[in-house]
């Protein structure tokens, strides 16, 4: 019996470019006290070899075809099966979008009772990796596999899931290539360039979603105006909370009550919907998150805070998907005036509400900016981030 452990290096959570690690141990579990003394030969135990592979599934509805320019693996029918051969992928469902060269580990390990011996794998993830995404419509799922096999026995397979973030439309041009060191570099040493690239995109991410740029926005319909809308910045990070502020005076229109949400809208490429000789309207997926409801009959001044959850996927774009963010507002309005403020110069004055108030109803969506946090950040320190099996 060998116990197989791997524990990911600096948490669950990676970027395009940047550098995945995890250490892999192998343990043979020492002989009990009172077990009867053996040969050497007889309480080893083999390994006839292990290697190591990062893979990206893509899994999609029946509604879906698949482009297979997206897949970067051929039939995997002729690999062989899973038995003899090390296919990460080949008893799973989806398709392959994203797979890293195998590195093998060690071939030909013996090991004696009580005795480990583990390995440092490190792979580069590419910079247009594919975001981690759990949608409706579309589903991006990375992990990394294990596979080992003891002599005379089938492989067995160890699977480590990991989360990937993309910084959408900053990977682009976030490097400078004057900024490239040209001095003589030693070839035994690992390039920092892939650091910078990614510390810079960092860089850039922070000092977008920092800024504080009000937007004002005037809310209106076919009788007048219903309110002004603040909105203190247009980019948030995960994590974040979303803050906004109503105005309703000098309006048109009186506003009862009003609902704001939060919403991602998952749009797939209607190039790729299987057809269908009805018209539909499948390919977009849209799910709300946080919502805030609030009456504001006779309110001056409201205010909105929706906390923006950590475990969501920011703004991102793939050949066949799109996910955009955005807030959506319901606004019930009065087609009369329903009633006069208070007038706080008259004390004892007693207001009373109609009983029947005839109503509208208005949505209006903002889009908004969703990027991913520092993955130091977004890291959560409870994760499970060692899997071990026995083989």
């Amino acid at each position: 019996m060998i116990e197989v452990s791997a524990k990911l290096i600096g948490g669950p959570i990676f970027m395009p470019g940047s550098k995945i690690g995890c250490c892999i141990t192998f343990t043979h579990p020492p002989l009990p006290s009172d077990s009867r003394s053996q040969s050497n030969s007889d309480v080893l135990e083999n390994l006839a070899w292990a290697s190591v592979q990062i893979n990206c599934l893509c899994l999609t509805n029946d509604n879906i075809n698949f482009p297979s320019v997206m897949c970067v693996t051929k039939d995997e029918k002729y690999l062989g099966n899973s038995e003899t051969s090390f296919a990460p992928c080949l008893t799973d469902n989806g398709h392959v979008v994203l797979s890293t060269k195998p590195k093998i580990l060690f071939c030909d390990v013996g090991l004696s009772p009580g005795e480990n011996k583990s390995y440092l794998y490190s792979d580069t993830l590419p910079n247009d990796a594919p975001p981690s995404y759990k949608g409706h419509l579309v589903k991006y799922a990375y992990k990394i596999t294990v596979g080992m096999q003891r002599l005379n026995s089938p492989i067995k397979l160890l699977r480590v899931p990991i989360r990937v973030v993309v910084i959408h439309g900053l990977t682009e041009g976030v490097t400078c290539e004057n900024s490239i060191d040209l001095s003589p570099s030693n070839p035994f040493l690992e390039s920092q360039y892939k650091h910078e690239e990614c510390d810079m995109a960092l860089q850039v991410l922070q000092n977008i979603t920092a800024k504080r740029s009000p937007n004002f926005y005037n809310i209106t319909n076919s009788r007048g105006k219903v309110a002004r809308f603040c909105l203190f910045k247009q980019a948030y990070r995960l994590g974040e909370d979303i803050v906004g502020t109503f105005d309703f005076e000098q309006t048109d229109v009186s506003c009862i009550e009003f609902t704001v949400s939060l919403q991602c809208e998952e749009a797939v490429n209607k190039d790729f919907i299987a057809a269908s000789p009805r018209p539909r309207k499948d390919n977009v997926s849209i799910v709300s998150y946080n919502t805030q409801h609030q009456f504001c009959a006779n309110t001056l001044k409201s205010f909105l805070q929706l906390a923006i959850p950590l475990n969501v996927t920011p703004a991102f774009s793939t050949l066949l998907v799109c996910v955009k963010w955005r807030l959506h507002f319901e606004f019930v309005t009065s087609t009369k005036t329903s009633g006069e403020r208070l007038d706080e110069t008259k004390e004892g004055t007693c207001w009373t509400g109609p009983e029947h108030v005839d109503i509208e109803t208005m949505v209006w969506d903002l889009p908004i900016q969703i990027y991913p946090s520092v993955p130091s950040i977004a890291n959560d320190p409870h994760a499970q981030t060692r899997i071990t099996i026995v083989i």
